[in-house]
């Protein structure tokens, strides 16, 4: 402080040209900060340590280059007098030293800084060039055509996505209605083909009502949100692994909310027991998780939900299509005879499915396409027809992908030899790997996580199955899973037949040692992790059971082979 004392009476033409009297009595009567603030120098100092309680008109705000030290020990002049003793080092130092409050925030730095981070810590995420083969699934093509490899992470689960009879309804609605829907259907309106795919969902799920949206992360995001808008003591319970757009309408809702531990039953009502019967809640959780592959107990989060007084919200994204004798769903699988006896019908005994009162589904991997919805009965589909912004002002779907939506539905309604056969070949692959010590974590649904246990060798591997062996899977990385938990995430289909599944195990059996990642003994000598190597893990039943494997397309009932489904008047609005 001595230094800079000395200093500034050697430099600065305003000390310079005042007496010591003279500057103490203008310290006594406040006028040295009004004179310093002219100062190019303290000017910028002073107006940086101003407490703001609102901006400073244009013509009065501190610039942060008044005085702009360019390079490292460059000297500066002010009125002729060079600075040459105060070590301002950088431009940078100028400013965080000497700028002021109103100096605008360095967007692309921080910008930079996030990526670095992410970089460093092996969490930056590549998007690889995969070009998807309508004629040839499950294969795909790289940047260039002629380089191909066989896709074996997609969520296309049935392989609709380049089915024909999809493929022909899109393409003669689209040259008769066009490529898009004009808009909301707020303002121009809605077709035939929205409220014939809302009948088709409504019947699916057996409920009075459905809604579509243009994802599932929209629909989601629109109706928790627009629960804790209107329900102002809401309380949402929610699965700590519930998925992105579940946390993101939980948090949009504004409403208190409490997270239970995964698939905790125990744990879930010590929460809602806190809570008078009479307050409003929700459940909210989903069916399979699709990146470990764990199944909720559905049946008895209903039965806190009538104890408690909470309504169930259920998304089954990744199980809709794949599980139940229509593809309806965990929840329609759960009472699979009855469902398989009744068809479409509704079977005459209370169902699981009944007692879920909103659930949401996608639209763009069993079955397909692309788009979101959900289901529940007349009353509620229609308050969110008629409240959720997420709803009202999101352009409509084009009608040919609504029309080849309708007919994916059908299709995959009929044919439970498809959700067989993808069942029979995750076996197949979950079983080879198991053998080979391949540390898969341990999971009743389709979904075939390899745990890795770290973000650099994740991305290695997949890496090298991608160059080496022509295998797209991949790398799982945080946020969608915690740190420490990377895994490569594997989706058999019906298509991947059992040499293509053959050259999956080997490839992924050589990488494996290759890279020396760990297998299910090294999870052991640790003590386990995620369900691998652990001692006391049971084995988990799968949910396709030998039987209903034995099922074939023949032994649907025929109400579900061309049923004349009836349309929702609350898809247009229940006239009174």
């Amino acid at each position: 402080m001595e230094s800079l004392t000395k200093t500034s009476l050697r430099v600065c033409p305003f000390v310079k040209s005042h007496s010591t009297t003279a500057m103490k009595k203008l310290a006594q009567n406040a006028s040295l900060i009004k004179e310093a603030s002219q100062c190019p120098i303290m000017g910028p100092a002073i107006e940086s340590k101003r407490s703001y309680t609102q901006p400073s008109k244009a013509h009065h705000a501190q610039a942060t280059d008044t005085v702009k030290v360019s390079k490292v020990n460059e000297d500066a002049t002010i009125n002729g007098t060079t600075l040459n003793k105060f070590n301002l080092n950088s431009t940078s130092n100028c400013s965080s030293s000497f700028g002021s409050n109103e100096v605008a925030t360095n967007y692309d730095g921080i910008f930079q800084e996030k990526l670095d981070a992410k970089r460093r810590d092996n969490s930056y995420r590549f998007f690889n060039n995969i070009n998807r083969l309508a004629k040839e699934f499950p294969k795909a093509h790289l940047q260039s055509e002629e380089d191909k490899v066989m896709v074996w992470c997609s969520n296309d689960y049935l392989g609709m996505g380049n089915n024909q009879e999809v493929f022909k309804k899109m393409v003669e609605t689209m040259e008769k209605y066009g490529v898009g829907a004009g808009g909301t259907r707020n303002i121009a309106g809605h077709n035939r083909h929205a409220i014939n795919l809302e009948s088709e969902i409504a019947a699916l799920h057996k409920k009075e009502g459905a809604l579509v949206f243009s994802s599932c992360f929209v629909a989601n995001d629109a109706v928790l949100s627009l629960f804790g808008k209107q329900f102002p003591d809401l309380v949402i319970f929610s699965d700590e692994l519930n998925h992105a757009s579940m946390i993101q309408g939980i948090r949009n809702s504004r409403a208190k909310k409490h997270i239970f531990k995964h698939n905790d039953v125990e744990h879930l009502e010590s929460l809602l027991a806190q809570y008078p019967k009479s307050t409003p809640k929700i459940i909210a959780f989903e069916s399979v998780y699709s990146m470990c592959g764990s199944v909720a107990p559905i049946e008895k989060f209903c039965d806190l939900a009538d104890k408690y007084g909470a309504l169930t919200f259920l998304d089954e994204v990744h199980a809709v299509g794949m599980y139940g004798p229509h593809g309806a769903g965990v929840a329609e699988h759960l009472d699979f005879k009855q469902h398989l006896e009744s068809g479409i019908a509704s079977p005459k005994n209370e169902t699981v499915m009944d007692r879920i009162d909103m659930i949401t589904g996608t639209l763009g991997k069993s079955f397909g396409v692309v788009g979101g919805y959900i289901a529940a009965n007349r009353n509620m589909t229609d308050w969110i027809r008629s409240f959720a912004p997420g709803f009202i002002f999101t352009t409509s779907l084009p009608p040919s992908v609504m029309a080849g939506l309708s007919t994916s539905i059908r299709i995959v309604r009929k044919n439970i030899e498809d959700r067989v056969n993808q069942q029979l070949n995750v076996r197949y692959v979950k079983d080879e790997f198991k053998k080979l010590g391949i540390p898969v974590i341990p999971n009743p649904s389709h979904i075939v996580p390899l745990l890795v246990g770290n973000a650099a060798d994740a991305k290695k591997a997949s890496d090298a199955l991608l160059d080496k062996y022509k295998i797209y899977v991949q790398a799982i990385n945080f946020p969608t899973v915690p740190t420490g938990e990377e895994r490569l995430r594997i989706t058999p289909s019906p298509r991947h037949n059992k040499a293509v599944c053959d050259e999956l195990i080997d490839s992924v059996d050589s990488l494996w040692k290759k890279l020396e990642l760990k297998r299910v003994k090294d999870w052991e000598n640790i003590g386990g992790h995620c369900g691998v190597g652990a001692v006391s893990e049971q084995p988990l039943e799968n949910l396709w059971t030998d039987e209903l494997l034995a099922l074939k397309n023949t032994d649907l009932n025929p109400n579900v082979l061309d049923p004349v489904i009836e349309q929702l008047e609350v898809s247009s609005g229940i006239r009174v």
